[in-house]
């Protein structure tokens, strides 16, 4: 007899604060055509997760109990899907869920959701990068900054914004950065 394979994840049953999420034990997934299972190695917390999981976007985001959090991580492919031709088992990778589902130790997803590790890249950033770096590349192209434009960047100091003002810089841009006081330096 063989027992299945078992990962964990962090999993909510309702809303609430910190005290509602516990560790379940659910079945390893397969992937399906189109899908890679990817062991994570570091998942980021973006802020608008905690309101999700108090119920303050319930209107919006409505939480399928029980429901895990998370949507940024950085892993390593462990297995792929009929059709995935751009991953590979063993492929060091950064990706997002639309499931909440990153806070645990492997999250399966849409290949289009992934793209390589930069390898200069530790984990730890890694795992915090995709929803606010893809989001910061978007936003800075979608200005058309060229050398010598000045552009204002709110939260600057927060993590989209400090990325956004870094690509801005690299495009040429003079930066205005808006942050509270206590980010001023």
């Amino acid at each position: 007899m063989t027992q299945e394979k078992e990962f964990k994840a962090v999993k909510f049953d309702h809303y609430g604060g910190l005290d509602v999420l516990h560790i379940d034990e659910l079945p390893l997934p397969v992937p399906g055509n189109g899908e890679v299972l990817v062991k994570v190695k570091a998942a980021g917390i973006n802020p608008i997760e905690s309101r999700i999981r108090e119920g303050f976007l319930a209107v919006r985001w409505p939480a399928t109990f029980p429901s895990g959090e998370g949507s940024d991580f950085a892993g390593v492919v462990e297995s792929v899907g009929l059709q995935v031709k751009t991953f590979a088992t063993g492929d060091e990778v950064i990706g997002f869920t639309n499931n909440r589902a990153s806070h645990a130790e492997y999250v399966l997803v849409p290949m289009d959701q992934l793209t390589p590790r930069p390898p200069h890249v530790p984990w730890e950033q890694a795992g915090a990068l995709f929803v606010s770096g893809s989001t910061a590349y978007a936003t800075v192209k979608a200005v058309s900054l060229k050398k010598g434009d000045t552009v204002v960047v709110s939260s600057a100091a927060g993590g989209l914004g400090s990325i956004a003002v870094q690509l801005a810089v690299a495009a040429g841009a003079r930066v205005i950065g808006l942050a509270s006081e206590d980010n001023h330096a």
